[in-house]
C-alpha cells in the first residue's frame, strides 16, 4: 500500500473509514502527523468492511441458507449477500467495484429479467450499480464452497481474530498515544482545555502556553473522556457539554475589564438535586490570595486549612474554625489568574493546606455554580484589572482625623456608671502625665450600656442616685470618646419584652416565619454569653428606630466615634435554618453596613463583605498575646488580606493582643507589636505601656505615636487618593513591585505602603536579625536607620536589627 497523505486523513471525516473507526474531527490533526497510523486506520477499516460482508456469507454457506442456495442456482451466488450487507452496513452507499463508481450507472427491471433473475419471496438481491453481466466471476467463493467444514471454520475464525486484533490495536492507540489534553474554548490571550487523566479544566495563557490554573472537577464523572462534541458549536465564543443526567458545563468568552486581560465565564448546572458540584483550584506552583480571613491568617492562603463550610463572614469567638469577619468572593493567583464568584451563588469553600481550595454548592439545591476566570500577564496586573474594581461603586473616605489619633480602650471596672466615670477620668489623667493626651478613649459594649442606662434615668432618680457624678465629656478633653453598640438585645431587656408584648417581634428582630398561619417566632442566638435577638435589617421600621437610637446615644454621651460590633455572620445558618432570600450569604452584613454609613464617616464596623466602598473603618479581629499566626505573626498577613480586598481603613487589634495567652505580659512581644502598628492606619492600645513594661517602653510609645503622625499619616492620605481613583490597595505585598519573582509570592512578614516605603519588622521571639527582601529590580532602597542604599530585587541576609528598631526602607529611585 502506498503512502497515505495528510489530506487523505482529513478528507475521511464523512467516509466509511472514519465512521467505522469511531473517529471525529478532533482526532485528525494527530493522524496527519503519522502516516503509519493512517495505514493502521485503513487496515482496520478494511477488515471491518470485509468482516461485515464476509460473515453473513460464511454463515449461510455453512448453514446452507435457502436464500443462498436459491441465489446460487440463479447464477448470482457470489454476489447476493455480500453486496446486500455492504449496502446495509454503509448506509446505502454502494461500494465501487473494479474501479468504477456509482455515478452514471443504471439498473432497470427489464435488464434483470433478461438474465433470468426473477423476484421471489426469498430474493435478497438489490439494484446493482452496473449490469450483472459485467461483474467477473468470483472463483475464490466457489473454492471456499468446495472446502470441508473444518477448513471453513478455521478461515472464519482467522478473520474474526484479525478483526478483533486490529480493533483492539486502534482503541489502544486512541487511549494511550492520543494527546491527554483537548482545547475546548480559545481566545486571544489564552484558552480552556480539558485534561483527560484528572478530569480537569486547564486555563492556559498564550502565546507562551503556560498553565495558569488547574481546576479539578467534582460531582460529575471526571474520569470520562473529554467532551467529544460542542453543543454550542454554532457560537465561537462558547463551549457547552452535558454529562448525561449529572451536570452541564458552559464556558463563554466574556468582555475583558482591561487590555491584556481575558475573561471566561464558567457555569456548572446540576441536572439532578442530589448532584453536588465542586471545583478545586490547585495550589501546586500557584500562590493564592484573597477569599476569606481565617483564625491564624496566612499569606498566601496556601498554608491555611479549613473544612468545607458556607462562605459567610463569622465571629471567631463563636466559631474559631469558621471564616473571619472580612471576606470577598475574589481569589487571586500568583500566575496572573483571578476567580470571582457570582454574588447570588450559595457558596461553600474549603481549604486544604498546600494542595487546593475548592468552591462548591450545597447539596440538594440544584443551584448552578458560576464564576468568572480572568488571566492577565502577571499577578499585579491581574489585581489592578480585576480585583481593584470589586466594589463597582463610587468609593468614599472615612474620617481621616482618626488616623493620627491613637485609641485607648478602657480597661477599668464596669460594674456601675460611677465606676466607669471615675475610671475614664483616671485614665485620661495618666495619659496626660505621660504626654499621650491626644487620642480617643473607647468604651466597649458593656461600659456603653451601663453608662447609657444611667444617662437615661428619670431626672429625679438620677439626682438621688448620683447627683455629683454626672457624665461630662469635657472632663477627658482633649481626648475624645468612642462608644460601642451591637445589633443584639437580650431577651430579658425591656426593649425585647415590649416588642413581644406588642406583637412586633418580626418588625424589629429576625424571626422564623410560620409554615401556615400563626405568629412569627424570634430567631434567638447567643451574643457574649447571653441569649439574644438580632436586629431585622430588612425592616425599614427597625433600621430607622435603631439608627435614631444610636444618634441619641451619641449626643447624650458626647461621643465622637461609634463602634458597631456583631455585624458579621448569618444567624439563620448558625441555627441550620435556610435564610430568606433577602438574607442569603452576607446580605445581612451588607445591609447593616449600608445603613450605618448614613451615620457619618466616624463609624467603625466589625465586618466587611461587599462594603469596601463605604466610608467606614473596619475593626480587625482580636488576636492572641503570643508569637503565633493567631497572634503577632498574623498581623501582617491580615493587613495584606484586608487591603487586597479593598478594606484599607482598618483598626488593628490592640498592641500586645487582646486574648490571653500562656505567657502574659511579654515586654518583647509588646515592643515588636508596637513597631508594626506604628505603620498601620490607627494605633490601638488596651494595655497602657506603663502597666506592662519599663519606662523606656513608655518613651518608645511616645516616639512611635509621633512617627506615625509625622511620617505614616501623610503617606496614607497620599495613597488614599489613589485608592479613591483607581482602587489600588494602600498596603501592598512585595510582589506588587516584583510580580514575576517567585520569591516575592510567599513573603508574609513585610509590606509596602504605596510604592515607596517598605516595612520589614521582627516577628520571631528573641531575634535581632532577619532576611529582608527588597522588591523592584532596578530600584534603589535606603535604610532609614543607617542611610545605607541597596539594590532592589535582592535579599539582605541576616540583616541586623536592634530591639528598639524596625527596618524601614524608602525607595530613592
Amino acid at each position: 500500500m502506498g503512502r497515505i497523505s495528510a489530506a487523505a486523513a482529513f478528507s475521511c471525516v464523512d467516509s466509511q473509514v472514519c465512521v467505522l473507526s469511531g473517529l471525529n474531527q478532533s482526532h485528525l490533526s494527530n493522524l496527519a502527523k503519522n502516516p503509519f497510523k493512517i495505514f493502521l486506520l485503513y487496515i482496520n477499516a478494511y477488515f471491518k468492511i470485509t468482516f461485515i460482508n464476509f460473515l453473513p456469507l460464511f454463515l449461510m454457506e455453512v448453514l446452507e441458507d435457502p436464500c443462498s442456495l436459491r441465489a446460487s442456482r440463479m447464477g448470482g451466488s457470489a454476489l447476493c449477500l455480500p453486496w446486500i450487507t455492504s449496502w446495509a452496513g454503509l448506509d446505502g452507499a454502494a461500494p465501487a467495484v473494479g474501479g468504477s463508481g456509482v455515478a452514471g450507472s443504471t439498473n432497470h427491471p427489464g435488464e434483470r429479467r433478461e438474465r433470468g433473475v426473477r423476484a421471489s419471496p426469498c430474493d435478497c438481491t438489490m439494484p446493482l450499480a452496473r449490469r450483472t453481466g459485467q461483474i467477473p466471476e468470483s472463483t475464490w467463493i466457489f473454492s471456499f464452497r468446495e472446502m470441508t467444514e473444518p477448513w471453513k471454520g478455521a478461515v472464519g475464525c482467522l478473520g474474526v481474530a484479525i478483526f478483533f486484533a486490529m480493533t483492539i490495536g486502534i482503541i489502544s492507540w486512541q487511549a494511550l498515544e492520543q494527546s491527554p489534553e483537548e482545547w475546548v474554548l480559545r481566545g486571544r490571550a489564552g484558552g480552556m482545555l480539558w485534561e483527560r487523566r484528572r478530569g480537569a479544566l486547564l486555563l492556559r495563557a498564550l502565546p507562551a502556553g503556560r498553565t495558569v490554573a488547574v481546576i479539578t472537577v467534582g460531582g460529575v464523572p471526571a474520569a470520562e473522556p473529554p467532551p467529544p462534541r460542542d453543543h454550542c458549536w454554532h457560537d465561537g465564543g462558547q463551549f457547552c457539554y452535558a454529562w448525561e443526567e449529572d451536570a452541564e458545563l458552559r464556558l463563554s468568552l466574556e468582555p475583558p475589564p482591561a487590555p491584556g486581560t481575558e475573561c471566561y465565564g464558567v457555569r456548572w448546572t446540576p441536572l439532578r438535586p442530589d448532584v453536588t458540584l465542586k471545583n478545586c483550584f490547585s495550589m501546586v506552583n500557584v500562590s493564592w490570595y484573597g477569599g476569606a480571613s481565617v483564625r491564624a491568617q496566612r499569606w498566601p492562603l496556601n498554608g491555611a486549612e479549613s473544612h468545607a463550610q458556607p462562605f459567610v463572614s463569622g465571629d471567631f469567638g463563636k466559631n474559631p474554625a469558621g471564616y473571619g469577619p472580612v471576606l470577598e468572593r475574589y481569589f487571586l493567583g500568583s500566575t496572573g489568574v483571578t476567580v470571582t464568584v457570582a454574588s447570588d451563588v450559595p457558596l461553600f469553600l474549603s481549604l486544604e493546606s498546600n494542595s487546593h481550595f475548592c468552591l462548591g454548592t450545597p447539596a440538594g439545591t440544584a443551584v448552578p455554580l458560576r464564576y468568572l476566570l480572568c488571566v492577565s500577564p502577571d499577578v499585579a496586573a491581574a489585581h489592578r484589572h480585576v480585583g481593584s474594581q470589586l466594589a463597582r461603586q463610587a468609593r468614599a473616605l472615612p474620617d481621616t482625623t482618626l488616623l493620627g489619633s491613637p485609641i485607648w480602650w478602657y480597661y477599668g471596672p464596669e460594674g456601675s456608671a460611677a465606676k466607669i466615670k471615675r475610671g475614664l477620668r483616671s485614665l485620661a489623667k495618666r495619659l496626660k502625665r505621660h504626654h499621650l493626651q491626644e487620642g480617643v478613649l473607647a468604651l466597649r459594649e458593656r461600659g456603653t450600656t451601663v453608662l447609657a442606662a444611667a444617662d437615661h434615668m428619670p431626672s429625679e432618680r438620677r439626682k438621688r442616685h448620683n447627683s455629683t457624678h454626672a457624665w461630662d465629656p469635657s472632663l477627658i478633653k482633649p481626648l475624645q470618646l468612642s462608644i460601642t453598640l451591637s445589633p443584639y438585645t437580650s431577651i430579658a431587656s425591656p426593649l425585647f419584652l415590649r416588642s413581644l408584648r406588642d406583637g412586633e417581634v418580626a418588625s424589629y428582630w429576625l424571626s422564623l416565619q410560620p409554615q401556615s398561619g400563626g405568629c412569627s417566632v424570634p430567631l434567638l442566638t447567643t451574643w457574649k454569653g447571653r441569649l439574644c435577638a438580632r436586629l431585622n435589617v430588612t425592616s425599614e421600621v427597625a433600621l430607622s428606630w435603631y439608627l435614631a437610637r444610636a444618634q441619641r446615644l451619641r449626643q447624650a454621651l458626647g461621643a465622637t466615634y461609634m463602634v458597631f460590633e456583631g455585624a458579621e455572620g448569618n444567624a439563620f445558618l448558625e441555627q441550620a435554618v435556610p435564610p430568606p432570600t433577602e438574607l442569603v450569604g452576607d446580605r445581612y452584613t451588607e445591609a447593616l453596613a449600608a445603613a450605618l454609613a448614613t451615620l457619618g464617616n466616624t463609624t467603625v464596623i466589625s465586618a466587611g463583605a461587599g462594603s469596601s466602598h463605604l466610608p467606614l473603618f473596619v475593626q480587625m479581629s482580636l488576636l492572641r498575646s503570643d508569637w503565633s499566626h493567631a497572634g503577632l505573626k498574623g498581623v501582617i498577613p491580615s493587613v495584606l488580606h484586608y487591603s487586597l480586598l479593598g478594606y484599607n481603613f482598618f483598626i488593628p487589634d490592640a498592641v500586645g493582643g487582646s486574648l490571653a495567652s500562656d505567657t502574659p505580659g511579654d515586654p518583647e512581644l509588646y515592643v515588636r507589636w508596637l513597631q508594626i502598628v506604628t505603620f498601620l492606619p490607627v494605633m490601638a492600645f488596651s494595655t497602657p505601656p506603663w502597666l506592662c513594661c519599663d519606662a523606656w517602653v513608655v518613651n518608645l510609645t511616645q516616639q512611635c505615636i509621633q512617627r506615625h503622625r509625622d511620617f505614616v499619616v501623610p503617606l496614607l492620605i497620599k495613597y488614599s487618593e489613589e485608592w479613591l481613583r483607581l482602587g489600588y490597595p494602600i498596603f501592598r505585598p512585595a510582589w506588587w513591585l516584583s510580580p514575576t519573582d517567585p520569591t516575592a509570592f510567599i513573603i508574609e512578614d513585610e509590606f509596602l505602603i504605596g510604592d515607596e516605603v517598605l516595612v520589614a519588622p521582627i516577628t520571631e521571639k528573641g531575634q535581632t536579625w532577619r532576611d529582608i527582601y527588597l522588591p523592584g529590580e532596578g530600584h534603589l532602597w535606603m535604610d532609614t536607620n543607617t542611610a545605607r542604599v541597596f539594590d532592589g530585587g535582592t535579599v539582605l541576609r541576616n540583616y541586623s536589627v536592634s530591639p528598639a528598631e524596625v527596618p524601614v526602607f524608602v525607595k530613592t529611585s
